[in-house]
């Protein structure tokens, strides 16, 4: 859509400069298709995490993915990240600080304590003192194959990407347990919340909590109401 968006300008403008008789775009519609976007369950999740690999490999591919379920940074990113992008708030606070390659926004994330562990884990580990960088490095095409291994061996039946594990953060890891999706977007590196809500799906549990609140709050302005009344 995009490569089309701007060769429709170009075109348009050589139509105006009468470089072409007509314009074959005129009566052309750009339409759009919503697809549905996979992403990992609170469950799923879990047991992704607390599954023991044998093999050396796919241990390093799940941590690699919790890593970014976690703090919803993509797979180039996590690549580039280094010690320096590590870095101590005055309030004690683990951030990773960097830059997304894609659009070179900044993004400033606090570790939570399941990403905070996976980077303590690595930090002497002979791979990644090779490399310099914060955690292991591996191909994109590498990664995304052998996730179909990690998915085999924990049962979880949805095709893992690793993509997938940035709409689980926006997702099951900040959306579902109430943060605004303004922090979420801030999170992800957006300019736009519009982006953002690709990302985000809010989930049955989440609408059934929500409304269970603004069942109580009614209630108690009801029995505030009737006490008034009585008095």
């Amino acid at each position: 859509m995009k490569h089309i968006q701007r060769l429709r300008k170009v075109v348009t403008l050589a139509y105006h400069l009468e470089w072409i008789d007509r314009d074959p775009f005129v009566k052309w519609k750009m339409k759009y298709d919503k697809t549905t976007r996979e992403f990992l369950s609170e469950l799923e999740l879990k047991k992704l995490e607390e599954k023991v690999f044998i093999s050396e490999r796919l241990d390093r591919v799940r941590d690699l993915f919790v890593f970014s379920c976690y703090t919803g940074i993509s797979y180039v990113d996590i690549m580039s990240l280094t010690t320096d992008n590590l870095v101590l708030y005055i309030n004690g606070g683990n951030w990773i600080e960097t830059k997304r390659q894609k659009t070179k926004a900044t993004v400033k994330v606090p570790l939570l304590d399941q990403a905070f562990r996976i980077i303590k884990k690595y930090e002497d580990h002979p791979i990644t003192a090779v490399t310099g960088s914060l955690l292991p490095v591996i191909t994109n095409e590498k990664l995304n194959v052998y996730l179909k291994e990690v998915a085999n061996f924990v049962g979880i039946q949805k095709k893992l990407t690793f993509h997938m594990a940035r709409h689980t953060f926006a997702t099951t890891v900040t959306l579902s347990n109430g943060v605004p999706i303004e922090t979420v977007s801030k999170l992800l590196g957006h300019s736009k919340i519009a982006t953002t809500q690709i990302y985000a799906r809010v989930l049955e549990h989440k609408i059934s909590n929500d409304m269970n609140i603004l069942q109580n709050i009614l209630r108690n302005k009801n029995k505030e109401s009737e006490s008034k009344n009585k008095a």
